[in-house]
């Protein structure tokens, strides 16, 4: 028996196969058992065999951690593929299996094998503190053995086609509800609901990306389970190509169990083709379980990306990013005057948008030549890079390395390195084409540019964007392929996404490795690629490229199951945002990117005195709130108005808080009912205070609540009374917002 326990939680696996069984089973999956006393672990492996139905296997099913048909497994097989037809049906068998408790986590691999299939997988388990499983899995292709005459004939395996390899772990029978997310561009992350039944519930991105549209986590739950109650499983894919996610139950169960939960890499048919002795590593899939809702299954998340040795240490810069001030128009004098107001205001970080390259006027041209444009800029960036420097900002800038323009110098020296089929390259986007960065010469080449770039200028941020999904995503296979993991054979044109996407990860790996100093951002046409394989080499994401904050409010609230506040680029835009050409107020606009990786993306230059007066007290804001909202609890509160919602951040002492209360939609009450302010210590007493810098929404509104009048001492209330009864909001109008601080009694 092999138990796991951290962070309160546990997996639970039967290592000694049951009779007419092979494989090591998952007992227990969830939250910790605690410590197994003697004799614990027969009993539970007694007390997790189910009955024997009749018109069933003659044995017991189980699930086990590689669930195929040789389990009596009727659903979606964790292994499938063939060799030219045949090794269709695995029949692995633990090989061997080694435990490791460590400093900061309890580890478990399984080595599994089928000699007659000629297949080796290894599988391994990672419970780290805070209570987060990382799942990952790994298939060889093992070479036929030698023949017993020496002199005999040679009979070589054929490859082996690999069609899936997912990672999959057992639901109880309480769990009896699925969420996910949905969306499409600029407006990311919508969540979707429905109640577990018989069958598969598939949600596959064939993007070349996670799309718009990614579910980013696949939760399970009991029956209503929300944010502050509930017991929840939850996976996400850390991916940044073809990414599949399930949710299964089939009517005879799964062992013991009531479905399954997983996900894995989708793969294209023909995309994994793996030689003798040729191995593939599928990606990780991440685990989480909680007693407490989403937001338990979010802090145990949170916790985990705190804890990685590259998580940002710094505090986030303000940042101001140009595209919405000024677009393609890169004038140095424009440029120059905005930097002074942006510095003016209390901004740390100048970010240069598109339209700095070579031929780059709008955005059919230019795009693959990341040389700086000679006509727009005849001195170089270095005017612009040393005037935000002297008014005590960091540089950076914008790149799209992934894709090309036909109308460019990359593109017309070899029309051959884009990603597609024979023939015509087939439906532009934005009028761009996708590199086929797995070739080394493009990859080489872009990887040059690139580095040259950044040593040639002291650039301190890169928004790497890309701005498309691949469709025929093809690879020319003759010209040779970045991702050793995966062979061709022979010449041709072979499915790309696997290796674009290890094309690029190399390339971002490559780049930090050389520019340390250098921070990058993944933007994906707004958030079209949000997950923790991108975010593992890079210090944020854009979560969508509409900065409307009433959308925004929606956005970053799912985006947040996932990822912590500082993680997430939240940027307040002009008054009428140019995607849903909606006009709101500059309070709202503020108070909706407070919470997050706070920036601008608006022209200061055309603002009102008293608007940049609001920003300037919004930075001075940022400044003072950015060590809670970047270290402390994501809460969210379970409304029963729909067209409202509160949000806000714990410090881990329980000591602060700051909430935002927004409301999105007329209220269908006349008088808004209490809402709860949750997260706090159930044994302190807190100062409520409504944080005015932004301005007050209710202007003073004699009918506002009490707690909100300046006249009246500051509410001193229970954290218990606060989450439990909550403190009556004001009326406001849609697209409104107040803050408000707690802060417990010394």
């Amino acid at each position: 028996m092999a138990v796991l326990r951290r962070g309160g939680a546990g997996l639970v696996v039967d290592l000694a196969p049951r009779a007419g069984g092979g494989l090591p089973e998952v007992l227990h999956w969830g939250a910790d058992l605690g410590p197994l006393p003697p004799g614990a672990a027969e009993h539970l492996r007694t007390t997790s065999v189910p009955a024997v139905p009749g018109s069933a296997p003659d044995t017991p099913r189980g699930f086990t951690v590689l669930p195929t048909e040789a389990d009596a497994w009727a659903g979606t097989p964790a292994l499938s593929g063939h060799r030219a037809g045949a090794a269709t049906a695995p029949r692995l068998r633990l090989r061997g299996h080694s435990t490791d408790s460590g400093a900061s986590a309890d580890t478990l691999l399984l080595d599994l094998h089928d000699p007659g299939a000629g297949l080796a997988v290894e599988l391994r388990y990672r419970l780290d503190d805070c209570g987060v499983l990382r799942a990952g899995a790994a298939v060889t292709a093992e070479p036929a053995p030698a023949a017993a005459d020496p002199g005999g004939p040679e009979h070589p395996r054929a490859p082996y086609d690999l069609a899936g390899l997912r990672l999959l772990l057992p639901l109880p029978a309480r769990a009896a509800e699925v969420l996910d997310l949905t969306g499409r561009w600029v407006r990311e992350r919508s969540p979707q609901r429905r109640a577990m039944a018989d069958g598969t519930v598939l949600r596959r991105a064939l993007r070349g990306r996670p799309g718009h549209d990614s579910p980013l986590l696949m939760a399970a739950g009991t029956r209503a389970f929300g944010f502050r109650a509930g017991e929840v499983w939850a996976a996400h894919v850390a991916w940044s190509g073809d990414q599949e996610y399930l949710v299964e139950r089939l009517p005879e169960g799964a062992g013991a169990h009531s479905a399954v939960l997983g996900g894995a890499e989708a793969l294209r048919p023909g995309e994994i083709r793996l030689e003798p002795g040729e191995s593939y590593e599928a990606p990780e899939v991440v685990f989480a379980h909680s007693t407490a809702g989403l937001d338990g299954v979010s802090e145990r998340l949170h916790a985990a990306l705190r804890a990685r040795p590259e998580h940002p240490a710094q505090p986030r810069p303000i940042v101001l990013n140009t595209w919405e001030a000024v677009y393609f128009d890169h004038d140095l004098d424009r440029l120059r005057t905005l930097a002074d107001s942006a510095a003016a205001v209390g901004v740390e970080r100048f970010v240069l948008d598109d339209g700095w390259f070579r031929g780059r006027r709008s955005d059919s041209s230019g795009l693959g030549d990341w040389t700086v444009d000679p006509d727009t800029w005849p001195q170089g960036l270095d005017p612009i890079i040393e005037h935000v420097r002297a008014l005590g900002m960091d540089f950076g800038l914008w790149v799209e390395p992934e894709m090309v323009n036909l109308d460019s110098d990359l593109a017309r020296s070899g029309p051959d390195r884009l990603l597609h089929p024979e023939g015509a390259p087939g439906r532009s986007w934005r009028h761009q084409y996708v590199l086929d960065i797995a070739r080394p010469d493009t990859w080489q080449h872009i990887h040059d540019r690139l580095d040259a770039l950044l040593r040639r200028y002291p650039v301190r941020y890169v928004k790497w964007d890309h701005n498309r999904d691949l469709y025929e995503a093809v690879h020319a296979a003759g010209a040779g392929s970045a991702d050793a993991g995966a062979s061709e054979a022979g010449t041709g044109r072979v499915p790309g996404v696997h290796r674009q996407t290890r094309a690029l990860y190399a390339l971002l790996d490559s780049l930090r490795e050389r520019h340390p100093h250098v921070e990058f951002e993944s933007c994906s046409s707004g958030g079209g690629r949000v997950d923790l394989g991108i975010l593992a080499r890079t210090e944020r994401v854009w979560a969508s490229d509409c900065n409307d904050p009433v959308e925004r409010q929606t956005i970053q609230r799912w985006t947040g199951l996932l990822l912590p506040p500082e993680l997430v680029g939240s940027h307040a835009g002009p008054p009428v945002a140019h995607t849903t050409h909606r006009r709101t107020e500059t309070a709202f606009r503020l108070a909706t990117s407070l919470f997050g990786h706070a920036g601008i993306e608006w022209d200061l230059t055309d603002c009102s005195e008293r608007d940049l007066a609001t920003v300037a007290a919004w930075t001075a804001l940022v400044r003072e709130f950015r060590p809670l909202l970047h270290t402390g609890r994501t809460v969210r509160s379970d409304e029963t108005d729909a067209g409202a919602l509160l949000h806000g951040v714990v410090s881990q002492a329980g000591e602060r808080a700051l909430y935002c209360f927004a409301r999105l939609e007329t209220a269908p009450a006349e008088q808004p009912g209490r809402t709860t302010l949750p997260g706090l210590d159930p044994q302190r007493r807190y100062t409520l205070l409504h944080r005015t810098e932004l301005g007050d929404p209710t202007r003073g509104d004699a009918g506002a609540p009490g707690w909100m009048h300046a006249a009246t001492p500051a509410p001193v209330v229970t954290g218990t009374a606060l989450e439990h009864l909550g403190i009556p909001m004001p009326r406001l109008f849609p697209a409104q917002a107040v803050l408000i601080e707690a802060v417990a009694e010394e």
